[in-house]
């Protein structure tokens, strides 16, 4: 773990003049969401590397917990129903079609046959059947880390190509929660072999096969020559994992990698003026916030809480973070893209006041602040370091920042302690999969809800949202009274609405960046990824 305590800083006057001579020599321009290559060709064959900004901890579906983990999972393993392309609809993957009954608590779907699992230790790649369905789909339901198929009673086995799922009560975001990593299909074999050790021999029915996993430093998989879907154009996909954002770019000029995932800063305009590359870029469905403890220390306290939103210059966080671009203020604690997002609640937010937010705090206490910790990952250090400033001049808070890994940080921020910290999440447009994980009782324990909010009628607006109607416009009406009621009760400071950003190689062919921040290489929405050198 490393501890920071850094003053306010600028961009050095070297890389200002760096980016200028870049600029002056030309290269390109800022491209949407999807990656050409040379006159679109696409060639078999070769291998691809794809760098990550974060390491991961685990690939076992129910232990997850971050984006990272499942950008290598989806190479992996399949759901049963994935969204399209641009998140509009849900279509077909290990499950062909379903059915819902007008109670909304079964869900039936026929599976699809001569879907075969990779060769494992204890399976020698056989067929996918519904009970592999029933046993995943149960293990997540009741394992899984971050509830993630919550609500869920029973699978049964009608045939060995048709299962229902069973709900306890309506759930209306039910077949998005299948789309999740947490619910892929794996053998029960290869789970109980190898235990707690299954995550580095991860076995699943995706378009690539795991063949070596050095921890902290990158992921080796070769094609599955069984794959059910479109024959991989790829014969091998690494997956590299490279934190310091300066040496993702360099990697992606020198060769090293083909496609750096997240990229911020500078570096976006370095990548930008290189011809030989592209900066690839989608609004997405990601947001940045800041997690107050609500349970423990000072925070508990609505006013400190309310003090320190107000102490807060989230403008000027982001715009310092975000000087090439790359994320807006987010207001609400839902991203702009979300069918849930209300703009007129923006009004709600505490406005940036010194004065008194000093009033309120000495009100509640703290009159000559207090020490405190902010725990981040790697990549949320330039965050930490201007609110680390604001909060000593502003209300006199000394915060110590704390730099963690992302499994420690993660299982630090699940268990509820850490005082302060900032996350991103991301994930579907249903507000579901914001409001429900980041803010509903049951959530506290895992990651969404390490902060330990916890408010009785919020909890009843989100269960009516998902088990009263399948109507999106009377499901909105819902989460917007819920959002009301969080918004009262500054639970959080929101920072940032994030765009989903890559740089790629132009030798790559056919890859798109994602609103949800997935990586996808070979997918059941028609994606196949290629590359010529």
């Amino acid at each position: 773990m490393k501890k920071i305590n850094v003053k306010k800083s600028f961009l050095l006057f070297f890389l200002t003049l760096m980016i200028a001579v870049l600029a002056g020599c030309g290269g390109n321009t800022e491209k949407n969401n999807s990656s050409d290559g040379k006159d679109g060709e696409v060639t078999s064959g070769g291998s691809l590397n794809v760098g990550l900004s974060a390491n991961a901890k685990t690939f076992d579906p129910i232990k997850y917990t971050g984006v990272y983990e499942s950008q290598v999972m989806r190479q992996m393993g399949d759901t049963l129903v994935v969204y399209n392309k641009d998140l509009s609809d849900i279509i077909p993957s290990l499950a062909t079609e379903w059915k819902v009954s007008d109670d909304m608590l079964v869900y039936t779907f026929k599976l699809r046959e001569g879907v075969k699992f990779q060769k494992g230790q204890y399976q020698d790649g056989r067929e996918m059947t519904a009970e592999d369905v029933k046993y995943s789909l149960e293990r997540s339901a009741k394992e899984s880390a971050m509830n993630r198929l919550s609500g869920v009673t029973e699978v049964k086995v009608l045939s060995n190509y048709e299962v229902e799922i069973h709900l306890a009560t309506p759930n209306a975001a039910l077949l998005a929660m299948l789309t999740d990593a947490g619910n892929m299909i794996i053998p029960k074999e290869e789970i109980e072999g190898w235990g707690d050790k299954f995550s580095e021999h991860f076995v699943g029915t995706g378009p690539f096969q795991l063949t070596e996993w050095k921890k902290d430093q990158e992921v080796k998989l070769v094609r599955h020559e069984n794959y059910w879907g479109d024959k991989p154009h790829l014969d091998h996909l690494t997956m590299k994992f490279i934190s310091d954002q300066n040496m993702m770019t360099n990697a992606l000029r020198s060769g090293d990698i083909d496609i750096a995932m997240d990229v911020k800063g500078q570096n976006r305009e370095i990548i930008n003026q290189d011809s030989n590359l592209e900066l690839l870029t989608n609004p997405g469905l990601s947001i940045v916030y800041l997690d107050l403890n609500n349970k423990v220390g000072p925070t508990a306290d609505k006013r400190v809480r309310e003090a320190i939103y107000m102490a807060t210059n989230v403008e000027e966080i982001i715009s310092g973070v975000n000087q090439w671009g790359g994320g807006d203020v987010s207001y609400l604690p839902l991203p702009p893209g979300s069918w849930g997002y209300d703009k007129s609640l923006v009004d709600m937010v505490p406005k940036y006041n010194p004065e008194e937010a000093k009033k309120l705090l000495a009100d509640a206490g703290y009159a000559d602040g207090f020490k405190t910790e902010i725990y981040v990952s790697e990549a949320r250090v330039p965050y930490a370091t201007i609110f680390q400033s604001q909060l000593k001049k502003n209300l006199n808070i000394d915060v110590e920042i704390k730099v963690l890994e992302w499994g420690t940080y993660s299982d630090t921020v699940a268990k509820g302690n850490a005082p302060m910290n900032i996350g991103g999440w991301t994930w579907y447009p249903d507000p579901y999969f914001f409001l429900y994980q980041l803010f509903h009782t049951n959530q506290i324990g895992a990651l969404g809800n390490g902060k330990g909010y916890s408010n009785p009628e919020v909890d009843k607006l989100l269960e009516r949202a998902v088990s009263e109607t399948v109507v999106q416009e009377e499901r909105a009406k819902l989460y917007q009274e819920a959002l009301k009621l969080i918004l009262t009760d500054v639970p959080r400071i929101e920072l940032e609405a994030t765009q989903t950003v890559a740089g790629v190689n132009k030798n790559v062919h056919g890859f798109e960046v994602s609103a949800d921040n997935s990586v996808q290489i070979v997918h059941p929405n028609g994606t196949n990824v290629s590359i010529s050198k």
